[in-house]
């Protein structure tokens, strides 16, 4: 994860955080326009991050959903005033992008495909979204009426396809797809975080929920090629996670509804 120094204006953040930000080196590490995030160099470390006002509400209940279930970070505050804040401890290790983790692709890859099947394996009672599929096709709908549209999420079962006839294909078949399964919503690389090679948590897991497995079976196998340049991994991934799990259609489908974001 990227750490820049930098220096803030505390007198901006609200009185609960101050506290937690006096006496501390910052370090700035955003890696989205949506939201800004700060490490707190200070006793084991903070994570505080700053976004839109309502924006983090989501985020803030799925990850003390995760935490209770030891596979994240403990929300200390959230906060919605002008904007929202959220802080949260430090989850211990590094992010799966790191050198270490990045040099050993084929170690990397099945302790991926070995997480996300224990996640996959938890009981999801008491989720705060219980539906996920239902908010995901609403996005779909959402951005298909607005012309947002990017073919290359569908591969090769896209090609020649306009954004009309994958519409079409996502309303005929999303059924396919159920809220059956506890998700982290959006498992790439630099949410996963290790500690030696052993898993220590996730993050950003605003986008989490009850939902189809198959979301993040999709965003793992794209995350492998996007961040080793290589979609060589992808078996693999698959296959250390159980292929007879997988269903190759709900994937292809998962591949047509992210073309719409």
């Amino acid at each position: 994860m990227l750490r820049k120094p930098v220096q803030i204006d505390k007198g901006r953040y609200p009185e609960k955080l101050r506290s937690y930000l006096e006496n501390a080196i910052i370090y700035d590490s955003s890696c989205s326009p949506e939201a800004r995030v700060v490490f707190i160099d200070k006793d084991k470390g903070f994570y505080l991050k700053t976004a839109p006002k309502g924006s983090l509400k989501r985020e803030a209940e799925m990850t003390k959903f995760f935490a209770g279930k030891g596979l994240s970070a403990n929300v200390l505050e959230y906060i919605s005033l002008d904007k929202d804040y959220m802080l949260t401890e430090r989850v211990r290790g590094e992010d799966c992008t790191y050198y270490k983790y990045l040099d050993d692709p084929e170690r990397l890859c099945d302790i991926m495909a070995e997480s996300l099947l224990m996640l996959h394996g938890l009981d999801y009672t008491d989720c705060p979204v219980p539906d996920r599929m239902k908010e995901y096709f609403q996005t779909v709908d959402d951005n298909y009426k607005k012309g947002l549209f990017d073919l290359s999420y569908s591969g090769a079962d896209g090609e020649g396809r306009s954004a009309d006839e994958i519409y079409r294909y996502l309303c005929e078949n999303k059924g396919l797809l159920k809220s059956d399964t506890l998700l982290h919503g959006d498992y790439c690389l630099p949410n996963i975080m290790l500690d030696d090679f052993r898993l220590s948590g996730f993050i950003d897991v605003g986008n989490g929920g009850v939902g189809d497995r198959h979301v993040d079976l999709f965003w793992g196998a794209w995350t492998l090629n996007f961040n080793l340049h290589t979609d060589k991994y992808r078996d693999r991934f698959f296959s250390a996670y159980g292929k007879e799990k997988i269903d190759v259609e709900k994937l292809r489908l998962i591949g047509f509804a992210e073309c719409f974001g």
